[in-house]
């Protein structure tokens, strides 16, 4: 991973209070050059306030964010991409004349903002709407015009709340290849969502934030075999509580089908002819969890 100091984003030690209530407790992470990062928490766990403060729509109690090495100021801010969770467009101003708009506010000249907004109105898939007001659009329709003003002036750094929200399965593979196309350019992408096999697909590495704290953070393979191996058994005879005491069986779940997580004593064959004892087994399969599981289990565990 690029380091923050060669064109990445470093967010440390963020500290922020509202009144009584602590939002943000000593939260940091990178984010390299040309790293896709996923952001992902309970609503109200503190994504959206740290994307705000890198942004300046919010002033930390303390820490910083930096990018390039540098505190984040004016100048820098006005090179990231910024897609916010509650959309910030005009609704009654036509697309393209937005998106010109903005980009001319990032120092794009006229002819350089309309082929910008031709470009990516087209790449999205909202150019037959060039002309109407935003406030017309369909949601899903509204949310590729906010990515597009999010690109439209070619950002170094991509900070994006929530993107894929209310999109359809066609919108959410359009976004996806941008995202990934971005990273290829070697700008680092930060984002958020709640659809976690969206993360694990696209992102190196994923922060995992519950109450304000930062409770697991690495790489998204490295995250799922923190969760140890998974068998999952298909014994439709089998008693509940039968795994309970086998070696090497850390927890047992029983449900339509017996999930056991299991550290590196247990004995696959032992497991095995102990579920075969009880009748017959269908099916019999390892796996690492998912990160679904793995975030359901961190922020449980809080």
């Amino acid at each position: 991973m690029a380091s923050a100091d060669s064109g990445g984003l470093a967010v440390v030690g963020l500290n922020k209070t509202f009144g009584s209530l602590t939002a943000l407790s000593d939260v940091s992470f990178e984010v390299g050059a040309g790293e896709i990062f996923g952001f992902v928490g309970s609503n109200g766990a503190g994504k959206s306030t740290t994307m705000r403060i890198i942004l300046g729509v919010l002033a930390a109690n303390s820490g910083e964010a930096l990018f390039d090495g540098r505190v984040i100021d004016a100048d820098i801010r006005r090179r990231i991409g910024y897609m916010p969770e509650e959309r910030g467009l005009y609704p009654k101003m036509k697309v393209g004349d937005q998106l010109v708009y903005l980009a001319r506010l990032h120092g794009l000249s006229a002819s350089d903002a309309a082929d910008a907004t031709a470009y990516w109105t087209q790449r999205l898939g909202v150019e037959a709407r060039i002309r109407d007001n935003v406030g017309d659009l369909s949601l899903g329709n509204q949310q590729r015009v906010q990515l597009a003003a999010a690109l439209v002036f070619a950002p170094d750094v991509l900070v994006l709340d929530e993107p894929f929200s209310g999109l359809d399965p066609v919108a959410v593979d359009v976004m996806s290849e941008v995202i990934l196309e971005k990273s290829r350019d070697g700008v680092p992408v930060l984002f958020s969502s709640h659809q976690l096999e969206l993360v694990q697909r696209l992102c190196d590495r994923v922060g995992i934030i519950a109450k304000g704290r930062m409770r697991a953070l690495g790489a998204v393979d490295e995250l799922r075999a923190r969760g140890g191996v998974r068998l999952r058994i298909d014994a439709p005879n089998a008693p509940h509580g039968w795994a309970d005491t086998l070696p090497g069986v850390v927890r047992a779940d029983y449900g339509g089908e017996t999930v056991l997580q299991v550290d590196g004593s247990h004995d696959d064959q032992r497991i095995l002819t102990a579920a075969l004892a009880t009748g017959p087994v269908h099916a019999f399969a390892s796996a690492t969890p998912d990160l679904t599981e793995m975030f359901r289990e961190v922020v449980t565990a809080q």
